[in-house]
């Protein structure tokens, strides 16, 4: 238990760090938005490009892990459609706890993979980005549209969406060239490497900026349920879901990791593009972002 604390602390120091920097005023309010946009459209889509373009993916059994995930993600699917007929919640809510519940924080999961397990295990969870952030991104927008929307979304309007999803496009790019052979010659491998290296310090004190317990504490009943679908049903499905497809050691413990983590920051803007609710979705990824730093390394203890 130790080294799991050793290595996950760190990580939400950093979180904290951002939160108290951020009511100290220091260095402005104007700094905040532009800085998580640089975050999420250069910085991040830059390490998922560099990571899997460069990466040596026969290495790897991924479709076992890729499966795990999948299951395990559309088994909270599952679960959440079916709270929806007995949960007093309206559309906008309900769609604000389902991104809450099965979104995961890229961020947050990349620091604490790095962290624990090094290149090897940030490899695989750019695997993880690859096979995650475009299913649960359709999931989303559908999920979106249907309950917080004025009409269900088409096809072209979802595609139209995704294709503007910077990390959507990044894991592509990287796949197609690491499978085309191209990778990233010359200066390209670096360029992207620094770029990267970016990412993951400024996105931990961003997500520490944008907490906000006040809101947390206004919609207790609704963030307790979604915290602890995110934070501890979905793990347990992540880990289940391994047995099951014969996924151990390092990738099992990735698989299990990412399933562990709080709610992505993203599912904020989305909510407020689509008609969702915003406010709730903020005092969600607060929650589940504060919360998170007792369960994760408890999750990954018990089925790590």
């Amino acid at each position: 238990m130790l080294p799991i604390l050793n290595s996950l602390i760190p990580v939400f120091l950093v979180i904290a760090l951002g939160f108290i920097i951020k009511r100290m005023d220091f260095p402005g309010e104007g700094l905040w938005v532009p800085l998580d946009r640089l975050t999420y459209y250069i910085f991040f889509p830059a390490l998922l490009l560099h990571t899997l373009a460069t990466a040596n993916l026969a290495d790897y059994d991924i479709w076992p892990m890729a499966s795990a995930l999948g299951a395990g993600l559309f088994s909270m699917v599952a679960i959440l459609m079916l709270l929806k007929a007995v949960l007093p919640l309206t559309g906008p809510q309900f769609s604000s706890v389902f991104q809450g519940a099965a979104r995961w924080n890229g961020f947050v999961a990349l620091a604490a993979i790095g962290s624990l397990f090094g290149p090897e295990g940030v490899t695989l969870a750019a695997v993880s980005f690859a096979v995650l952030v475009p299913t649960v991104n359709v999931l989303s927008v559908l999920i979106l549209t249907r309950y917080a929307g004025d009409e269900p979304a088409g096809m072209v309007a979802v595609l139209r969406l995704l294709s503007k999803n910077p990390l959507i496009l990044a894991c592509a790019a990287g796949v197609l060239l690491n499978v085309t052979g191209i990778g990233l010659p010359g200066p390209l491998a670096p360029t992207f490497d620094i770029l990267g290296a970016a990412a993951l310090t400024i996105g931990l004190i961003a997500i520490g900026a944008g907490l906000q317990p006040a809101h947390a504490l206004e919609t207790g009943w609704i963030v307790a349920l979604t915290s602890g679908l995110k934070l501890l049903v979905m793990p347990a499905l992540m880990a289940g879901w391994c047995i099951v497809f014969g996924v151990t050691g390092l990738p099992a413990a990735v698989v299990l990791l990412c399933g562990a983590v709080p709610g992505a920051t993203s599912s904020y803007i989305l909510a407020r593009q689509l008609g969702g609710d915003a406010t709730l979705m903020a005092s969600l990824i607060t929650g589940s972002t504060i919360l998170a730093a007792i369960t994760t390394p408890l999750m990954l203890w018990l089925f790590g």
